[in-house]
């Protein structure tokens, strides 16, 4: 599998989570629409967000992950998998 399938493989799902995560229509949700700072999820939303991430994706999330650059959008959070993948 080439990277680039990879990467759009990895959008698709985490984007697939947050739509059944937020019950928001399909085109609401953008690859770079900020997901916190647009009210889909809170906190408690992350908790389970990242407990998703790390049981799909096999990665392991430590306490200096959690930065909003990680996580504020589709693009941003299949960057962070690629990256905890050592891809």
């Amino acid at each position: 599998m080439t990277m680039g399938a990879d990467v759009e493989s990895i959008k698709s799902r985490v984007k697939e989570y947050i739509q059944q995560a937020t019950y928001v229509e399909k085109d609401k949700i953008k690859d770079d629409s900020l997901i916190f700072k647009e009210g889909y999820f809170d906190s408690m939303g992350f908790v389970v967000l990242i407990t998703f991430l790390e049981e799909s994706f096999g990665i392991k999330t430590t306490d200096s992950d959690l930065v909003e650059e990680n996580f504020e959008s589709i693009n941003a959070i299949t960057d962070f998998i690629i990256r905890k993948n050592g891809n």
